[in-house]
């Protein structure tokens, strides 16, 4: 429960707010307000810098029944560890039984406080020492206790009971939901997503077999000792969306040692993570893997953290772990050493071209191999992640070529075709995967079907989508190769954008399968072009209900990430982005082929040019 800072339960104008030496923010609970009837109109939390923290003041003494509920809801918006501030607001049995981290449920404007007691109109006595209020608001998404964040929709309704103590003759809430409930402000304000990182369960990388590093976003209290936080839910194991296809290096039961709070490096960047007995006879190999999970995923709160070092019981060292070992020990898309050599497209001579990531002029080359000798006018393209195939789509979209990015090659006959009667029926542009393989979509609405293409080679094998709720109109494989983005169409209107969980099981031979679809982007209803741009972002061009076309970054759980968008671009058709944040972004749109370089606009590449694409 919480207030918002746009809206809803808000405070008075006369609240008092005093700011604390030492950077905290102590906000009041006990402004005049009535015991019955809206509570409304009051001014909301202000975002804080980052260094500063919002602590609530306890109830005062004889507060009225709307003081308490207000200093409640405020108190669920501050920065108190353990909610002991909350909890003085309720009765000794209801702060016993009360579990604030079960969940937390964002509403659009934050909750509105409406009294439901009877107005003793009746021949009933109206009860003076019971008060219900009910909370209401339109729901946004909810974080579960794993801490995973799924969109939601739909009213939100909740009762909150108050008791007046026939001894104390102070009010108090004796019943109330579990979990807590704020708008979608002050839980941006209060709450960060972060990264936790498990390795794919059926994919490695390289001949070494490298494992490969899968995201796993939460949300976490933002300045509530966050990396103590993280470190526990990486312990905790992977959301159960992702458990079916990743695997965790710690061993069962894992976890910090008793009294560990606190986390932080060193002045020279180094975390030392002591863990209990369960680690105890981890060998290298696995204590280096398990090192490897917990600097990825802290890394994201703590970008200069260098080295992690994992302790046993008694302070033993178990084995420590720079960043450059960790990148090697473990692939993943994001990974500084990961940065794609070129950017690819199309000319307007449909041969593929590219241009180093690193250069900042326009003059693209033809790539060697037959796809840059114009052998074949193409559609579309996909680069695999190592640089040396490519994938293309004929011109008319009915066949899917794969040759070799190497001198001399030779383009042979289609791997896949379609019949679908137009070109925007038949073949979706292609992806990679890290482990190589190729996906595509036949968008022939007799025949639709999702295709993987081992090595991008031999016969393409039809994968499964039990729950797929219309046609996939694009499909984009994550580089970890057990998540995927598919732009699917309802009714032929409507293009969603959903993100599919892969299972496969090599040993068995069963076809792979995508399962669990979910929303990436729920308030979009027209989702025109989109690119991973991160090991758990996408970058989405897309129709708002009733708004313009806009693009945007989004979580692949829904969430709208914090921060600014790109830059407003006219007729975008196609958008490429890479995992890596140093390449810029590219798209073509009604002006060609343009890119956005870090802090600058959009510049043009190529007037012609078509297709672009980043590897993957």
């Amino acid at each position: 429960m919480g207030a918002d800072r746009e809206g809803g339960v808000r405070r008075k104008p006369g609240r008092a707010v005093a700011y604390a030496a030492c950077g905290a923010v102590l906000l009041a609970g006990c402004a005049s307000m009535p015991d019955s009837g809206d509570l409304r109109d009051v001014e909301s939390t202000p975002r804080q810098d980052t260094g500063v923290r919002v602590f609530a003041m306890p109830p005062a003494e004889d507060a009225e029944p709307g003081e308490i509920m207000q200093g409640f809801l405020e108190a669920l918006t501050s920065d108190d560890p353990q909610y002991d501030t909350a909890r003085k607001y309720l009765t000794a049995d209801a702060a016993r039984t009360w579990r604030p981290e079960q969940s937390a449920t964002v509403l659009a404007n934050g909750p509105s406080a409406v009294s439901a007691q009877p107005s003793g109109g009746g021949r009933e006595a109206v009860d003076t020492s019971s008060l219900t209020y009910v909370l209401t608001g339109s729901m946004v998404a909810k974080v579960d206790a794993e801490q995973a964040y799924r969109p939601a929709a739909g009213s939100y309704s909740k009762k909150v009971h108050l008791t007046k103590d026939g001894k104390s003759g102070q009010w108090r809430i004796d019943a109330l939901p579990q979990g807590v409930v704020m708008g979608k402000s002050d839980f941006q304000r209060n709450y960060t997503s972060v990264n936790k990182y498990y390795f794919a369960s059926t994919t490695t990388v390289g001949a070494t077999g490298q494992p490969v590093a899968v995201a796993d976003p939460v949300f976490v209290r933002s300045k509530v000792d966050p990396m103590t936080q993280m470190v526990r839910s990486l312990l905790s194991g992977p959301t159960r969306w992702l458990e079916p296809v990743v695997r965790s290096s710690f061993p069962t039961g894992t976890a910090l040692q008793e009294g560990v709070s606190g986390l932080a490096p060193d002045d020279q960047n180094r975390l030392t993570v002591p863990l209990n007995s369960k680690v105890s006879h981890a060998g290298a190999a696995k204590c280096t893997e398990m090192a490897t999970q917990l600097l990825f995923t802290l890394r994201n709160l703590t970008p200069t953290l260098e080295s992690v070092e994992l302790q046993g019981p008694g302070r033993h060292r178990l084995c420590d772990l720079t960043e450059e070992r960790a990148e090697s020990a473990a692939w993943h898309a994001s990974a500084q050493r990961q940065r794609p050599e070129y950017l690819y497209f199309l000319d307007g001579k449909h041969r593929l071209v590219r241009l180093p990531t690193g250069s900042a002029g326009t003059g693209a080359v033809p790539v060697p191999g037959p796809l840059g000798e114009a052998e074949k006018e193409l559609q579309s393209v996909a680069v695999s992640r190592d640089e040396r195939t490519v994938a293309g789509i004929g011109a008319d979209g009915k066949a899917l070529y794969v040759t070799s990015l190497a001198s001399g090659g030779s383009l042979g006959e289609a791997v896949v075709g379609s019949q679908g009667a137009t070109p925007t029926d038949r073949l979706t542009t292609p992806s990679w995967d890290a482990r190589g393989d190729l996906w595509v979509a036949d968008r022939d609405p007799r025949h639709p079907k999702l295709y993987v293409l081992e090595q991008g080679v031999g016969k393409p094998v039809e994968v499964s989508i039990p729950d797929l709720p219309g046609r996939i109109r694009d499909v984009r494989v994550a580089a970890d190769g057990v998540r995927v983005a598919l732009v699917v169409e309802k009714d032929d209107k409507q293009q969603s954008l959903l993100i599919g969980r892969i299972e496969r099981d090599d040993r068995s031979g069963a076809r792979p399968a995508v399962l669990e679809l979910r929303s990436a982007a729920p308030d979009l209803e027209q989702v025109t072009a989109m690119s991973w741009a991160g090991d758990s972002r996408l970058v989405v061009v897309g129709l708002e209900q009733g708004g313009v076309h806009q693009m945007r970054y989004v979580q692949v759980d829904g969430s709208t990430l914090d921060g600014p968008a790109p830059a407003a671009l006219s007729g975008v058709k196609a958008i490429a982005a890479s995992e890596d944040e140093r390449v810029p972004l590219v798209a073509y749109s009604e002006d060609g082929i343009v890119r956005l370089p870090s802090g600058a606009q959009w510049q043009k590449v190529d007037k012609d040019g078509t297709a672009p694409v980043y590897p993957g």
